[in-house]
Order: structure tokens, then sequence, then C-alpha cells
């Protein structure tokens, strides 16, 4: 992991976020209290914002309520740009079969560029996705499930 990334730093998916801020959701109370007991700088990309603000759209307090978490600094966004569209297309197809969406593209784009190799996903599809050499990124989640 670059020097520059806190050893506490990890990426979080869209679902975890979206049972944060939606307190109907069947994880909320286990997202809530799992981020709640650790100590985590999370990360994620504007892909995964944008899923997350469409998915509470049901509910504008709750899209605010997320929105003014990140402005607090509850999460950080790493930047997906331009270049990086290229990768975004060999991860496609390489999972095609998932098939793979454009959120969890950045996210293991992300994962590619910072050296973070722990996320939050209440998804399976990242126990399938791997990094350049076959590095796993492992799910935290998951693995206290």
């Amino acid at each position: 992991m670059p020097s520059s990334i806190p050893i506490n730093t990890i990426l979080i998916d869209s679902g975890p976020l979206i049972a944060l801020f939606d307190q109907d959701d069947k994880y909320n109370k286990r997202i809530t209290a799992f981020i709640r007991d650790k100590s985590w700088r999370l990360v994620t990309t504007s892909a995964v914002v944008a899923e997350v603000s469409h998915m509470l759209n049901f509910n504008v307090l709750a899209q605010i309520n997320f929105f003014e978490w990140i402005l607090r600094r509850g999460l950080l966004i790493e930047d997906i740009k331009q270049q990086d569209i290229g990768r975004v297309i060999e991860l496609t197809r390489k999972y095609q079969d998932l098939p793979m969406d454009f959120a969890d593209c950045t996210l293991v784009i992300a994962a590619e560029k910072t050296g973070i190799r722990s996320i939050i996903s209440i998804d399976s599809d990242f126990d399938v996705y791997r990094l350049p050499g076959k590095v796993r990124i492992e799910n935290a989640f998951r693995e206290e499930a």
C-alpha cells in the first residue's frame, strides 16, 4: 500500500452506503454497527456516489444526509479519469459473465491506483474480481458475516 494511504483506509461499495442511509434496508443495522465499531477511512468513487444517490431517490432527506456526510469527509472520493476508461473496458470484457457494472469497475481501478486491498460490500462480486497478479480485494464485511 502506498505510504500516503493510512493503514485503516478501506473501499466501500454502494450496497453498504445505501444501507447506512435507508433505515428500511435489511442490512441497515448490521452495516451501521459494523462501520461504527471500526475506525476506517472510507473511500469510494463518484460512480458509487451516483449509484447511491439514485437508489436513495425515494427520500430527498436520505440523499441530503448522504451528501452532507460526504461533505463532512465521512467518505473520501477517489477520482476516475478519462484515461481510466480503457481499464473499464478491459474489466468489463474480463467479467462479462457476471456482468461487472461501472461502479464496481471504478472500485477495482481505485484499488489498483491507491493500493487499498480491502472493501466493504454486501455483494459476492468482489469474491470474484482480481487485481493484477491475481491479488484479491478482501471483503471485510463478508469476512465478519
